[in-house]
């Protein structure tokens, strides 16, 4: 069967991505040294680009066997084998990814959550499988194996587009979502001694976030009463966002400043 096989080389390729994510979350959770005083973090965004060029080449392989059968149908045989092990996969992918997201909700990691995306495609690959083996073999139908085969390499390349995509975000230091920006400039102006906030910068890495701002502040306190309100802003933001380095500069009122390259 092809698409019995396009598991078996789909789930090769897992392996050889869960230890590529291994050594990359591994190395993102270095701490910062004086050569990357911003961490490591970048390293779960390159393994996702080397992972979609995996899937891309699996899928690809896949196509050609694939179009070979497709042209060339023949019938599958020991059916019963198959079923009975596409069966077993998905008991165990689907605990497999369910363990995955739990650890996707803590940590917001690229890597584990690339290989979630991996097992879940798994789990709808076996049973597909396990629908293309039943129509092959009992309802006579020798196409349904190359077919649905195809449609798996298509969900492979996929789920290559969007890692390829979401790494080249966080590569590109590409912005939080809108939805976590007004979640921090509404956080920054709960605190009653913040006059405004403006110059929101934010970008992720890994596990780590990075978040830089300014307020506005009473141009008459101190320089200690600006710093006391920065660190209890600070906090907060902290406490939404518990990865995250945050910078602030205190601005006082009044000191007009050169606008912002972007708003």
């Amino acid at each position: 069967s092809v698409a019995l096989l396009s598991t078996l080389v789909d789930s090769t390729i897992d392996a050889a991505a869960s230890l590529l994510n291994l050594a990359a979350v591994r190395q993102a959770l270095q701490p910062a040294d004086k050569d990357h005083r911003f961490g490591h973090g970048k390293a779960e965004p390159l393994a996702g680009l080397g992972q979609a060029a995996f899937i891309t080449g699996s899928a690809c392989f896949l196509v050609s066997e694939a179009s070979t059968r497709l042209f060339h149908p023949s019938p599958v045989s020991n059916p019963e084998i198959g079923i009975a092990v596409m069966a077993f996969s998905v008991v165990i992918t689907g605990v497999l990814v369910f363990f995955q997201r739990l650890v996707v909700k803590r940590t917001k990691s690229l890597a584990v959550d690339a290989d979630k995306l991996h097992y879940t495609g798994d789990l709808l690959m076996n049973l597909s499988v396990i629908v293309s083996l039943l129509l092959s073999s009992r309802f006579d139908l020798p196409l349904a194996d190359p077919l649905f085969a195809l449609g798996i390499a298509g969900f492979l390349v996929y789920g290559a587009v969007v890692i390829a995509w979401r790494s080249l975000h966080l590569l590109m230091d590409h912005e939080f979502p809108e939805t976590d920006r007004q979640q921090i400039l509404a956080i920054c102006r709960s605190h009653p001694a913040v006059l405004d906030i403006h110059d929101l910068r934010t970008r992720s890495a890994g596990l780590h976030s990075f978040i830089q701002l300014h307020l506005v502040l009473d141009a008459e306190i101190s320089l200690i009463k600006a710093h006391a309100i920065s660190d209890e802003v600070e906090a907060n933001i902290r406490a939404a966002f518990s990865f995250a380095d945050v910078i602030i500069h205190q601005d006082p009122a009044g000191v007009n400043e050169p606008p912002p390259a972007v708003p």
